[in-house]
């Protein structure tokens, strides 16, 4: 049940009367946990009438706390605390097995085995000529030159952001006002949901069948009138599915329509794609923003990502990103361009493709294998007929799954849709 705040003891705990005063001593209180979180606040005219101040007071001071994500409102149900310290609570829960679990097929980090060697790259790096500048560089030109040789279009402008979900947040942050409502592709990772939650978006789900986003639930999705579009067009970290050039070109068609409408791709596998890189872009590259990450085939390590977009855009994402780090290490830059053009990096990454493929076709087979043996499995998308909706499937990251593991991981799935 939640608490209620007593407007008395509240009022006795508030030090001075004005907006600030009383915005900044309840802030202290919920930090303090003298206030717990989901507690709801006395109404302003309760709270009102016995610090004797003006409701506007109080409701100035409801209006800031609500600008710092202090508390938020519930419609006529009243104000309540929350946690002043935000948290990604769904990136938090994801891995915490403790010492028991010998297999861990939750998240998808890559094989350290399967990862192109280092050592050449980051010696070549040192040699960038504007090494331990402070000038800010956007993306170096050797980076550039590679990456602009397979970005899925034509784009205008780069910069890079230290990985994936870094130039996800930034993009985020840059160019959508708090509080907007955006359509995004559901199932999605979790980290990009807590993303939205911190920066209070809406989120409006469009379910996916094995082509991509659901075109009419898109339409729908598009008649709320969004601000932004996110989805992944390349290999989805969850479903395994990637979107189809038919699939891409009718998004594209339906996107035609609502021209104010932000469109943002996430390509979190990016290299360790079985599928060509694919991108909106080639339709609407004024408002497209692709973010594709390296860290998972090059090393986490690396930290870095790529972003491409039109150059008012791309000037907002490096306006913004001054007010932190400027720029990605140019040492990190130059050791990914070295590897994008490494023969033998390259050779690296298409044995991990092979690898990674091998062990999913594996997993899939034994799975198979156990519903022909009268055990009912349900597999990935499940029926291909309809939309991938939540809770119609289970994620299994093959990324660290050895051979030996394969029937052992497999029987134990078995056992949950007996």
């Amino acid at each position: 049940m939640t608490a209620k705040i007593d407007p008395v003891w509240l009022a006795g705990m508030l030090t001075d009367p004005s907006i600030r005063g009383i915005a900044m001593d309840i802030a202290a209180l919920i930090r303090e946990e003298r206030i717990a979180i989901g507690s709801q606040l006395p109404s302003v005219r309760e709270l009102a009438e016995i610090l004797r101040v003006s409701p506007a007071t109080i409701s100035a001071a409801w209006s800031q706390l609500k600008r710092q994500n202090v508390v938020t409102g519930r419609g006529r149900t009243g104000v309540y605390s929350q946690r002043v310290s935000p948290r990604p609570e769904r990136f938090e829960r994801a891995g915490n097995f403790g010492d028991t679990i010998q297999i861990n097929m939750e998240l998808s980090s890559p094989d350290p085995a399967l990862l192109p060697n280092l050592a050449a790259a980051l010696q070549h790096a040192l040699s960038q000529p504007t090494l331990n500048s402070y000038q800010r560089t956007d993306i170096v030109p050797e980076l550039e030159a590679a990456v602009r040789k397979r970005w899925p279009y034509p784009a205008e402008v780069f910069i890079t952001s230290s990985g994936g979900f870094d130039g996800l947040y930034l993009a985020l942050q840059a160019l959508i006002f708090p509080g907007s409502t955006v359509a995004i592709e559901s199932p999605t990772t979790a980290r990009l949901l807590d993303l939205l939650d911190l920066l209070g978006m809406n989120a409006i789900k469009v379910g996916c069948d094995v082509n991509g986003p659901d075109i009419k639930e898109l339409k729908q999705a598009l008649q709320q009138k969004p601000v932004a579009f996110i989805f992944q067009p390349r290999t989805h970290s969850h479903t395994g599915c990637a979107v189809s050039p038919e699939r891409l070109g009718d998004m594209a068609a339906v996107l035609a329509e609502h021209e104010n409408v932000l469109i943002l791709e996430d390509d979190g596998i990016g290299e360790l794609s079985t599928c060509p890189a694919i991108s909106l872009g080639r339709y609407h590259p004024e408002r497209t923003i692709h973010v594709c990450s390296y860290s998972k085939a090059y090393g986490p390590d690396l930290r870095l990502a790529v972003i491409s977009g039109s150059k008012t855009r791309m000037d907002q994402l490096q306006s913004f990103r001054h007010f932190g780090v400027g720029w990605s290490s140019r040492i990190l830059q130059g050791a990914l361009a070295y590897l994008l053009n490494d023969t033998q990096a390259q050779r690296d990454i298409a044995h991990a493709k092979q690898v990674y493929h091998r062990r999913r076709q594996a997993l899939v087979d034994a799975l198979v294998t156990l519903a022909v043996r009268g055990i009912a499995v349900r597999v990935g998308v499940g029926a291909r007929g309809g939309g991938v909706k939540s809770g119609e499937f289970i994620r299994l990251s093959i990324s660290q799954l050895q051979e030996h593991q394969v029937e052992t991981v497999a029987e134990a799935v078995s056992q949950i849709f007996r």
